[in-house]
């Protein structure tokens, strides 16, 4: 079993990291294997709902070579399950972790239908409970079962030494590793065992203007 952490922040490797990091780790104590994935410092073209991904019918962005996103439904194909993380920007998720999430799940929510999620937010001061609410909408809109934790999923700081100081943070995301790595076996499980995914209806669209 493999789960997909998505790094959403500018910085390969500052306090958004360092809390995916230290869930990762606890994941792989559990015997799950890890991947985080950087959104990248470049640009992230935002989504343009041209529909190009459902004509195509690979389940890819048609934009996606261009920025990752397409790099990243590979390995979102082969996972079974994913944390998101950002950091904190004018209290809500960043803008590169936004645009690159509406592309991978307009293109390829379906890759992801079903298959347990988390988010983490990093941020100085304040903010974090909007940005998790943020990105908890792509699971949620995605039949994904959301992973919780002892608390909010963040952590708090402005560099990643700080991160590591806020030892609440770091417990919560240690208990976060080791709830994903529960799930994930209780799934495994319940197929082993003859446990039928859900049935899906065809989609119901109500327009409120007709």
């Amino acid at each position: 079993m493999k789960v997909l952490l998505i790094n959403g922040s500018p910085k390969k490797e500052g306090c958004t990291y360092t809390a995916l990091l230290a869930a990762a780790e606890e994941l792989q104590k559990n015997g799950i294997e890890t991947e985080i994935f950087w959104v990248g410092a470049k640009p992230v073209r935002g989504c343009i709902g041209c529909g190009g991904c459902a004509k195509a019918g690979n389940k890819r962005c048609v934009f996606g070579d261009d920025d990752g996103v397409n790099a990243a439904l590979d390995k979102a194909e082969k996972a079974d399950g994913f944390i998101f993380g950002t950091p904190v920007h004018y209290a809500s998720a960043s803008g590169a972790v936004t645009a690159f999430l509406d592309r991978m799940f307009y293109a390829g929510g379906s890759l992801m239908a079903f298959k347990p999620a988390a988010s983490v937010a990093s941020c100085r001061r304040g903010g974090a409970s909007a940005a998790l609410d943020q990105l908890n909408k792509y699971a949620t809109i995605c039949n994904m079962p959301l992973i919780s934790s002892n608390y909010w999923n963040m952590v708090h700081g402005n560099t990643p030494e700080e991160v590591v100081q806020d030892e609440e943070g770091m417990q919560t995301m240690r208990q976060l590793g080791r709830n994903m790595a529960w799930i994930l076996r209780s799934i495994s499980a319940g197929r082993e065992n003859g446990v039928a995914m859900p049935v899906v209806e065809a989609k119901i669209k109500t327009n409120y203007i007709r």
